[in-house]
């Protein structure tokens, strides 16, 4: 028997383990969490098992990786996504672990306290009618539905008491292909019943538990014309090789969505895929019918693809074959390809073969296209420092080589646009106008255009304009998602939030599983004060891509703004580990501020600065830890004043950003610019968005120019828009002025960053 074929160990140890309510039965599969129910993958269930076998002691990595993988020819990651699902299943904490215990660049350990053995009361088994359901094919993860705002949880640490009783479900861990339970597993106990009555009971138990087995696999779980292109891989060593690649498999996977009735499954980094996994697995895995892999070699000018196309319920092939020709092939490689799939999925019209093309060759330069999947992998799935500074740079290699490539140019205008609004990069705004003039004259028909002049409309304040571009492309399978994204934020920029959730809903509905449309959702919740959903949207994200920087810097900015230093620290850590960043490192350097360290919190900030020069939000950073220190006061007034006129340059192109506008009338304030400073916080409250922070930023403005009775009032705006106490008391300005009393120096720091906390980023297309 090959080791993935049951748990490690099954047939040789104890066959049920218990903790904390937690039982896990291995004979069965199965995993009962005070009858709430959820469903882990094989994999995962075989790492909790081999994990509870040695409890205590630490199974290193590789050893997992052969035990349950039964080699070590997979990637790490597999075995991290699995640790990742067993703690959102048991409900541990991994910065505050009470099960397993991670020993970094080492391994795993059990710490949880088992339970002895009792024999097992049948009501542990007993369904209380509902049919159990199957697993959502993502990551385990809480998502914050976009149309329940008040109704989400805050994401704070579970309640002293326990919550309210709910209906036990069975959990189960739905098995590999081929697996069986121990043959020597150890029989129930005959507990002064008929041997036939628990005979009986043990038959329908597993006749229910193989029924739910089976209705995994059936075809109506997931659409009959739906497909995963999974990330093509390559056997050379050279990164743009595996780049191009990459990009290869996004390409064709945007293609793909552009199909009319056919359903595509968000596309997924190599990190997130367990190539162990036999072709069923992971089509449960990706909730999909059918998954498009290909393997790509690259010699000179010679270009070779082995593609395949596979059945996940049966696991046979439905179509394969190898492509061997020059570089130049690439364009009739690729829509032959495609036109493989359509032909084995759907019946398409002949207008819908010539779109599908047209998409597949947005230029007849082999050389062009190149440059462009590199670019386009680094922009999806960043790797390393600067790497959307490299996407850029391939995209504009990719014009050199052909000079009306207007897709390149498109993302050429959305990387400007994003980094003028998230960077608050001034010198951006005309060079996203010009990028994208650019492509609108190139191809103003192409739909990445129209989405890309969409960007620049809504980032310029022109409402109307950004929603006629948007609405354009709602009919477009391909775009309709990002689209949708941009109407949600055209309509939290008008103070429309009931129209902006239901424009979320439908972006969620057209492409499930897609950690950006998360991502996205998060921040306008942010902008919008809803903190807890926004962290809950944030921690989708990262559960969906655990592999993205940004998200974690994102997230733990957010854990940061709620008070919770102790996740948010891990978080943003994590973010660092991943690729180097200024907002991870500015959020951390806030938690040095809360701590009183006010020269390690300026140090940090000055780092992330050095990454992003042109943010005015990490020069003023430096100049509050400055400010709040007696000893290096003085040297705060000139930062202030760089602070502020880049601020200026930025609300002088972006007049409509709230936040924005209140830290340039905190600057202000503390230049003794009296009324500039009141009339830019009135202008900051006017406009509605992000309430808390605006409102603390008043509130310290107001503080330095002495109006405390109006701070007072500000601060309490800031509490009921959700900024918790302690980031308040933690702040000099409050301290100096009376409004919170002094900082005992004896207490436990406040778990909270200063008013100046990094604002969450958004993320490039």
């Amino acid at each position: 028997m090959k080791p993935e074929d049951r748990p490690p160990g099954a047939g040789s140890a104890a066959t049920r383990y218990r903790f904390d309510g937690i039982v896990v039965d291995v004979a069965a599969y199965t995993v009962l969490r005070d009858g709430q129910a959820v469903a882990l993958e094989p994999k995962a269930f075989a790492v909790l098992v081999a994990l509870l076998r040695r409890p205590g002691e630490l199974l290193g990595r590789d050893e997992l990786l052969d035990q349950v993988w039964g080699h070590r020819h997979v990637t790490p990651g597999v075995l991290t996504r699995a640790i990742a699902q067993l703690r959102a299943a048991l409900g541990d904490d991994p910065q505050q672990p009470r099960y397993i215990l991670t020993r970094h660049a080492l391994g795993y350990c059990f710490i949880g306290v088992l339970e002895p053995e009792a024999a097992p009361a049948a009501a542990e088994y007993v369904e209380t009618g509902a049919e159990p359901e199957p697993a959502a094919p993502a990551a385990p993860a809480v998502v914050a539905d976009a149309g329940a705002q008040d109704e989400a949880p805050a994401p704070s640490a579970p309640p002293s008491s326990p919550g309210p009783i709910q209906d036990p479900v069975v959990i189960v861990a739905a098995p590999d292909r081929g697996a069986v339970p121990s043959a020597d597993a150890p029989r129930l106990p005959d507990r002064s019943r008929p041997g036939w009555i628990w005979g009986l009971f043990v038959a329908l138990l597993f006749g229910a538990v193989a029924w739910f087995w089976r209705s995994q696999d059936r075809p109506t779980a997931v659409h009959e014309a739906s497909i995963a292109v999974l990330p093509f891989t390559t056997l050379s060593d050279d990164r743009d090789d595996r780049y191009f690649a990459e990009g290869l498999s996004v390409e064709l996977l945007n293609a793909l969505s552009g199909v009319h009735g056919l359903t595509v499954a968000a596309w997924r980094p190599p990190e997130a895929i367990d190539r162990s996994q036999d072709v069923r697995g992971l089509g449960q895995l990706l909730g999909v019918a059918t998954v498009l892999d290909a393997s790509v070699r690259r010699d000179g000018q010679r270009l070779r693809i082995s593609a395949r196309l596979s059945d996940t319920r049966s696991g046979y092939t439905l179509w394969s074959r190898n492509y061997d020709g020059d570089a130049d092939t690439i364009f009739d490689t690729q829509t032959d390809i495609a036109n493989a799939v359509v032909d084995a999925l759907l019946d398409v019209l002949p207008e819908e073969r010539e779109s599908l093309q047209r998409r597949l060759a947005p230029t007849r330069d082999a050389a062009a296209f190149g440059a462009y999947l590199v670019g386009l992998k680094q922009l999806v799935n960043p790797r390393g420092e600067d790497a959307r500074g490299q996407a850029e740079a391939q995209f504009r290699k990719a014009l050199e080589a052909d000079a009306g490539f207007a897709l390149a140019q498109a993302k050429l205008c959305r990387m400007e646009t994003w980094n003028f609004e998230s960077n608050h990069n001034p010198d951006a705004f005309e060079s996203a106008r010009l990028a994208c003039l650019r492509a609108m004259n190139m191809d103003g028909s192409l739909g990445e255009v129209k989405l890309a002049l969409g960007d620049l409309a809504r980032a310029q304040g022109e409402a109307e304009k950004a929603l006629k571009y948007y609405d354009a492309l709602l009919e477009d399978p391909a775009l309709r998602w990002q689209a949708l994204i941009g109407r949600a934020q055209v309509h939290v920029d008008q103070g429309r939030e009931d129209e902006a959730m239901h424009d979320f809903r439908q972006a969620l509905l057209a492409s499930p599983g897609n950690a950006q449309v998360h991502a996205d959702l998060g921040y306008q919740q942010y902008r919008l004060g809803r903190y807890p959903q926004a962290i809950a949207s944030y921690r989708t994200a990262v559960s969906l891509r655990p592999d993205d920087a940004w998200y974690w810097s994102i997230y733990g900015g957010l854990l940061l703004s709620a008070g919770d230093d102790n996740a948010a620290e891990a978080a943003l850590r994590r973010s660092l580990a991943l690729e180097p960043n200024e907002p991870a490192l500015s959020n951390l350097g806030t938690l040095r501020f809360q701590k009183g360290d006010y020269a390690g919190a300026a140090e940090l900030y000055r780092r992330a600065s050095e990454l992003n020069p042109g943010d005015f939000f990490y020069v003023g950073f430096i100049a509050d830890a400055l400010d709040a220190d007696p000893a290096t006061a003085a040297q705060a007034r000139g930062l202030y004043a760089q602070a502020a006129a880049l601020a200026q340059r930025y609300v002088d192109a972006r007049a409509d950003d709230a936040k924005a506008l209140a830290v340039l009338g905190w600057y202000r304030a503390q230049l003794g610019e009296r009324e500039a400073a009141l009339r830019l916080g009135r202008q900051a409250r006017a406009l509605g968005h992000e309430p808390g922070e605006v409102a603390i930023y008043n509130a310290l403005s107001l503080a330095v120019l002495g109006l405390h009775e109006d701070a007072a009032r500000a601060l309490q705006d800031a509490r009921k828009a959700g900024i918790p106490e302690s980031r308040i008391a933690t702040q000099p300005v409050f301290r100096r002025t009376g409004l919170v009393a002094p900082r005992d120096p004896a207490a436990h720091p406040p778990a909270a960053p200063p008013a100046a906390a990094g604002p969450p980023r958004g993320e490039p297309p």
